[in-house]
């Protein structure tokens, strides 16, 4: 298949969000933890994930895939707690539930805390309201949660990297042989933000090339294991030097299942989100060298800036504060460097 675009981090489908995909030009979707799939029983259900494929086709949508299961579904193998066994099951059988409801691709992260900013409200060009990091003040007490993950609740355990390891390695243990017998490809999320230092007293484990690699061995090859290539957590850790590494280390191999679109300001421990073209890479450099390696997937905007207007335009949609207008820009900017690279 073609390099695409797709509108992605849907937390749910409606008219609306089927009109703004469809006057984009767009042909497929991906979705972030949809509130359409109950999941009442540890569990994504057949029926339900069938329900929503066939609505977004109803529209024209293609759905590409999924990402990030509940948190509930799985929390304590993302923490190496007793009754990870139980969810380890259900995570197989949301796995199979997706290969018989034809969609393919599941994202996952490996964060038992939180995707983290300790500023919500920064401003970019034009006074945009963007997300930033700064390790200095995540100790403060005041870290925030920009794209949250887990409940609102502090965490009493403190994990280190090796056992943040382990974990790891008995998640994919035991999810890959299910996944390659169904043809369903779980692609990893780096951590965001890439830091050593333990946010909420948990070790990262996925914070540089170095890291994703090790998780590449820690899969042991096998072919339903790759990225979902998050440029501008990537773009964090050293900027235009990672990105091109994790391009190029796991691009030939076809580990590149598919890629988040966005970039930074700036690397750790210290960065703010920014509008495409003013961050860390060239953009067109990055979507050719992506071309040049053999990718086939899809890519989605990621976040964005929220532009004048976003903090109401999608008030009353399944998909609350989207940032149409900031999305329009991003997917539109992509749109136009495919285009005139024959992509």
């Amino acid at each position: 298949m073609a390099v695409r675009l797709a509108l992605g981090h849907l937390e749910g489908f409606d008219e609306t969000v089927s009109t703004f995909a469809q006057q984009l030009g767009l042909t497929s979707v991906q979705f972030h933890t949809p509130s359409d799939l109950k999941g009442a029983r540890g569990y994504w259900d057949v029926d339900e994930l069938v329900e929503l494929r066939e609505r977004c086709e109803r529209d024209g949508l293609v759905v590409e895939g999924i990402e990030n299961v509940p948190y509930g579904h799985w929390d304590r193998v993302l923490r190496g707690m007793p009754g990870r066994d139980e969810q380890l099951e259900n995570y197989r059988t949301t796995i199979r539930n997706m290969a018989e409801a034809g969609i393919f691709v599941l994202g996952h992260h490996f964060l038992p805390t939180y995707v983290w900013r300790t500023d919500l409200n920064a401003r970019g060009r034009g006074g945009a309201r963007v997300t930033a990091f700064d390790a200095a003040r995540a100790g403060e007490g005041n870290a925030l949660a920009g794209y949250k993950l887990t409940p609102e609740v502090p965490f009493e355990e403190h994990i280190s990297g090796e056992q943040m390891w382990d974990n790891y390695r008995v998640f994919l243990e035991a999810v890959l042989p299910t996944a390659e017998e169904v043809g369903v490809r779980l692609a990893l999320h780096p951590d965001d933000p890439p830091v050593d230092i333990p946010l909420g007293g948990i070790t990262r484990i996925l914070t540089s090339p170095e890291g994703l690699e090790r998780a590449y061995e820690v899969s042991a090859g096998s072919p339903a294991w790759g990225l979902d290539l998050c440029l501008g957590t990537v773009s964090e850790m050293a900027g235009e030097q990672s990105v091109n590494r994790v391009i190029d280390r796991f691009g030939p191999e076809g580990r590149i299942f598919y890629v988040h679109f966005r970039d930074v300001q700036g690397t750790v421990p210290r960065f703010q989100e920014s509008f495409l073209g003013e961050g860390n890479y060239d953009p067109a450099a990055v979507l050719r060298r992506l071309a040049d390696v053999g990718f086939d997937g899809f890519i989605i905007d990621d976040h964005v800036p929220a532009m004048i207007g976003d903090e109401d335009t999608w008030a009353n949609t399944a998909s609350a504060a989207y940032c149409s207008r900031g999305r329009a820009h991003a997917i539109g900017y992509l749109q136009g460097l495919m285009h005139a690279q024959g992509l």
